[in-house]
């Protein structure tokens, strides 16, 4: 019986949180981070473009970079943490690196290649 008990235990343990939508580097993401303000829970939403996607230890980090009042900002968001609700895939950019740090440099964003068309679709 403790053998089952444990069973059912481990398999708890391995449903980490919800399963996201696959998304690569290039994509405009829309992040739903849970905010505790006292004794009130309200979802706080960051949308910006995949700089990158590291993945270890069975664990995926993502960090997005968007641009408020011409000042960039850049999050790191670990997608097993409970503290993330929501990941909605926006827009859809082909690009030919894994990294975009160049776009650090831009005062601008640079224009990446839209494929939204490929959302539309279901692809």
């Amino acid at each position: 019986m403790s053998v089952f008990s444990l069973h059912s235990n481990s398999s708890s343990i391995l449903n980490r949180g919800p399963e996201f939508t696959t998304v690569s580097v290039g994509d405009t993401v829309r992040i739903g981070v849970l905010m505790i303000e006292g004794n009130k829970e309200r979802t706080q939403f960051f949308e910006g473009t995949v700089l990158s996607i590291k993945k270890r230890d069975g664990r995926k980090t993502l960090r997005v970079r968007k641009l408020s009042q011409g000042i960039g900002i850049e999050k790191l968001f670990v997608l097993d943490s409970p503290k993330v609700v929501s990941l909605e895939r926006k827009k859809i950019s082909k690009v030919r690196r894994a990294k975009l740090y160049f776009l650090r440099g831009l005062g601008k964003t640079k224009k990446l290649k839209d494929q939204s068309w490929k959302l539309k679709t279901g692809s």
